[in-house]
């Protein structure tokens, strides 16, 4: 929280109503702020409703264009800007407060209402960044500076019990006018079984031990001392079922407040970790974490990796707070996380599947369809190497050429597309589909070198699996 005081040279008529409700001089009264984080707006909107309802105040607006959008409380106030400020219409905005429904917020307003049987003044603003302003915030203004520190504690205390926020799945997104601006998206809670994710025996229920039952036990791991903060790292080939595992992890959690960062989000890992803190239990989920591992800033390589290991291990051990990170190159993350030991506890290789598990893939993607299991386990015996994303992709070729021929899926259709797919035309959709049969030159698997301590550049090339690195210094 700020104070500021404004400066004394005659009263706008905004400023004079003001006074007037408070009985003080309103150019001695500092002003106490409150910054709200963009994606909590609803929140403070809520929880500033609340405490005006008990004095019946009303909320009323100010005049002033953008002059307004640019001033302090106090120089609302103040007539030495030589804007006459008055009261006016309530500036309102229409924000998302869950996957599919939306509040009026106040985006720019005041209450002149009573608190502790003393006035007080409250301007709610919201954030503007097209003006520069990338925070929402609440200013206050009392006779006693003090009451103005109570009401702001007594408001983020409501914040926190009334938040629409709470128990969602959530993502951050920035603006276009500043990067580092945070915005919540709602996301709607998948809906995915535990027989939905076929993986090797007894892996899925240590993930979901680890995350989910932790949680579970809470009262009983505190008493014995032990902390519940955790982290999980799923790593493995892409397609093999990484990102439907934590859309079960998600299912199955459905009080949880959930934070979904994917590429270039995770920069605000930060916010998702404060928001984490104030919303647990929760979970944040950082996927395909090694391509932030790559990035390179201007002060060196790495720095959206360090930021997420600061985030694993800001918390308090007794937060009830999982962590889960995705990776298809575990390489590029095992040094770092050995030299900062403690941020992932648990770490579970999700491999290609194996024999019966690719069976009970194409079965599970060929649910509702007229194929015999004769002709659905010949396809997976033929796709060693292939994943869950090249088994649903061979379903829906069979169904499409069976469609466009008039008539439902058969055995026959099944084969054709296997035949396509597995063609040398194919080659690249395979590689796409996350087949481990096509590696190019000396594996396949392009590799870039993470370059510690000294800038400088790599060039990577996917497809011939080479790299080219070269320095700055």
């Amino acid at each position: 929280m700020e104070q500021m005081g404004p400066p004394a040279d005659g009263l706008t008529p905004l400023g004079e109503l003001v006074q007037e409700h408070l009985g003080r001089d309103v150019t001695e009264l500092p002003v106490v702020e409150q910054v709200v984080a963009p994606h909590r707006l609803v929140d403070a909107d809520l929880a500033l409703a609340a405490l005006a309802e008990p004095s019946g105040a009303t909320p009323i607006g100010v005049t002033g264009g953008q002059m307004r959008d640019q001033s302090w409380l106090p120089e609302l106030l103040n007539g030495a800007m030589h804007t006459p400020f008055a009261s006016g219409p309530v500036d309102y905005v229409s924000v998302p407060d869950g996957p599919d429904s939306v509040r009026r917020v106040m985006s720019f307003g005041l209450y002149l209402m009573r608190w502790e049987g003393a006035p007080l003044v409250a301007l709610q603003r919201g954030a503007r960044p097209e003006r520069g302003r990338g925070h929402a915030s609440v200013e206050v203004l009392a006779a006693d500076p003090e009451a103005a520190s109570r009401f702001l504690q007594e408001l983020v205390r409501l914040m926190q019990s009334l938040s629409v926020l709470r128990g969602q799945v959530l993502s951050f997104t920035g603006n276009q006018y500043e990067s580092n601006a945070a915005g919540a998206t709602f996301l709607p809670r998948p809906r995915v079984a535990a027989d939905d994710v076929i993986l090797a025996p007894g892996v899925l229920e240590a993930i979901a031990r680890h995350v989910v039952g932790v949680g579970e036990q809470r009262e009983a791991l505190l008493v014995a001392g032990q902390h519940l903060k955790r982290g999980v790292l799923l790593y493995g080939p892409p397609g093999t079922g990484k990102t439907l595992t934590v859309r079960h992890l998600l299912a199955r959690t459905p009080g949880t407040t959930a934070v979904l960062l994917t590429g270039t989000s995770i920069r605000f890992i930060t916010e998702a970790a404060e928001l984490a803190r104030a919303m647990q239990p929760a979970l944040v989920v950082l996927e395909d974490v090694d391509l932030v591992a790559m990035e390179r800033g201007m002060y060196g390589p790495q720095p959206l990796l360090f930021a997420v290991l600061d985030a694993l291990d800001g918390l308090d051990g007794d937060a009830d707070v999982a962590f889960v990170l995705t990776t298809n190159r575990v390489e590029v993350l095992e040094r770092a996380l050995a030299e900062r030991p403690g941020r992932v506890d648990l770490a579970v290789e999700i491999p290609l599947p194996d024999d019966e598990s690719r069976r009970r893939l194409f079965r599970r993607y060929a649910e509702g369809l007229e194929f015999s299991d004769g002709a659905l386990d010949a396809a997976a015996d033929r796709s060693a190497g292939t994943t869950g994303s090249f088994a649903k992709e061979l379903m829906r070729r069979a169904v499409l050429a069976a469609a466009e021929a008039g008539r439902e899926p058969v055995d026959a259709d099944l084969a054709e597309a296997l035949d396509g797919l597995l063609s040398e035309g194919a080659h690249l959709t395979r590689r796409l589909l996350g087949s481990a049969g096509d590696a190019g030159p000396e594996g396949g698997e392009g590799e870039a070198e993470v370059l510690a301590g000294r800038s400088g550049w790599v060039a990577y090339a996917p497809m011939s699996g080479a790299t080219f690195t070269g320095t700055t210094d």
